[in-house]
């Protein structure tokens, strides 16, 4: 249970990443009584976050003056390092930041400790279940690290997900996201292989969905994604097929760093690597289920 020194609102919190994720999130922040300012390198996406009724700083000096704690919603880790190298000189003694992009564990531990050391609490908090939960508050949110400092953003993370899930050390969250959206991509590849095969040979592809979720092939691509936005070719479930394969591709390093034999995880990598550089990097992660070109 959170303690006395809890960051409760109106705490002063800084948004830092304002893309589909950053603005629902920060959105839920305003709603529970936070002072929320919002921060992104890209003047679109702070006009946005404006226009949607936030309040968003012109820099990172301002953005960051004062905050109690710094979320990073960021597309990798490589963003998340040059976000937290640009903040670091303008932050409040003790501000903690929370890490809730998806990156490398062993970055995120490498980062971490860099700014434990310089007296700034830092946390990995990687969330699930897309932009449809980010915007109604019932994320999943993984959280790697201090279990006191765990305790201080406990109320701050119910504000913007249902169920917390208190991973282990620092980079566990990180971990557990990867490993996560790997299984995830692996399900839809097998599911889009599936109504491919099962389609030519003349099954019906809203049969198949309807026996595959009333059977033991279910998975979150069956039940949330075929019909919504594959068989549909609406392709708009709001997270890119780069952030997917960026994703898998950490799942099989990480095995591989650690000594874990990964060859499926191998293999997904290399078809959503292929696939996102064939759609580009701003189609949704859902045309992974567009009809193939003919061989």
């Amino acid at each position: 249970m959170a303690d006395a020194a809890s960051i409760r609102p109106p705490a002063v919190i800084t948004v830092v990443g304002l893309g589909n994720m950053g603005r629902p999130m920060a959105a839920s922040l305003t709603r529970a009584g936070y002072a929320v300012t919002g921060y992104d390198i890209s003047a679109a996406a702070r006009e946005r976050f404006t226009q949607a009724g936030g309040r968003a700083a012109p820099d990172m000096a301002s953005a960051v003056k004062g905050a109690t704690a710094v979320i990073t919603l960021l597309p990798d880790g490589k963003a998340v390092r040059a976000a937290v190298t640009a903040m670091q000189p303008h932050l409040s003694p003790g501000t903690i930041v929370i890490e809730m992009s998806s990156s490398a564990p062993l970055g995120t531990r490498a980062l971490g400790a860099e700014m434990n050391a310089a007296g700034f609490p830092f946390i990995d908090a990687p969330v699930s279940g897309g932009v449809k939960r980010a915007i109604d508050a019932s994320l999943a949110i993984m959280v790697g690290g201090d279990p006191a400092v765990i305790d201080r953003v406990e109320p701050l993370l119910a504000s913007m997900g249902k169920d917390i899930f208190r991973t282990g050390p620092l980079g566990s969250g990180h971990a557990m996201k990867a490993l996560n959206n790997y299984v995830s991509a692996a399900g839809l590849t097998a599911a889009v292989e599936a109504l491919a095969v099962g389609e030519k040979f003349g099954l019906d592809p809203n049969v198949m969905t309807n026996v595959l979720n009333a059977s033991s092939g279910r998975n979150n691509t069956t039940e949330n994604k075929l019909k919504q936005f594959i068989l549909s070719k609406t392709f708009a479930s709001g997270f890119s097929v780069a952030l997917m394969a960026k994703d898998v591709r950490t799942a099989d390093e990480l095995g591989a760093a650690i000594g874990v034999a990964t060859p499926l995880a191998e293999a997904c990598a290399v078809l959503w690597g292929e696939s996102a550089a064939q759609l580009g990097p701003t189609a949704d992660h859902t045309e992974y289920g567009r009809e193939k070109p003919k061989q």
